[in-house]
């Protein structure tokens, strides 16, 4: 699978051993920063690898920041990109199997190797169940698509 990955500076070590890791199971890995543990701004390296994820460049991606809270948030501002935080194997089976997610964000101060590692290799192997769950994914694209009219009332129907 071609996977593009990215860190800030807190990500990096992380990065760095996961990168590793995939290119030793025969993955494609793209990185796309950072290249130091230098202080960096983590929507640079977000819009990075949500870009390629986006345009076909990569199935999938994979953010590491202190929290990946603030990956996540900035992944997901570009169209067609579902990024979820990965804390817990069920939490990263679900955002596959039912929300279809193609970035998973990792918290470096929370997440240690081995889990991390663990917690990837269910997001590259769990399959998106579709049906219903299409649906729903389906209504997020189209509130893409509208972008600032997706707020119609309180309870968010048309």
């Amino acid at each position: 699978m071609k996977i593009a990955i990215g860190s800030d500076h807190a990500g990096f070590r992380l990065k760095e051993e996961l990168r590793r890791r995939l290119t030793g199971l025969g993955h494609e890995v793209v990185d796309l920063g950072t290249d130091s543990p230098q202080s960096t701004d983590y929507p640079d390296y977000a819009a990075a690898v949500a870009c390629a994820v986006s345009k076909g460049r990569a199935e999938r991606g994979i953010l590491v920041c202190s929290t990946g809270v603030g990956m996540s948030i900035a992944a997901n501002k570009i169209p067609g990109i579902r990024a979820a935080l990965g804390v817990n194997e069920d939490e990263v089976i679900l955002s596959r199997a039912h929300n279809n997610a193609n970035i998973l964000t990792l918290g470096a101060k929370y997440t240690d190797p081995e889990t991390a590692a663990g917690l990837i290799d269910l997001f590259l192997k769990t399959p998106f169940d579709g049906g219903r769950h299409a649906r729903r994914v389906g209504k997020i694209a189209e509130m893409e698509r509208k972008a600032g009219s997706a707020c119609t009332n309180e309870k968010g129907k048309k």
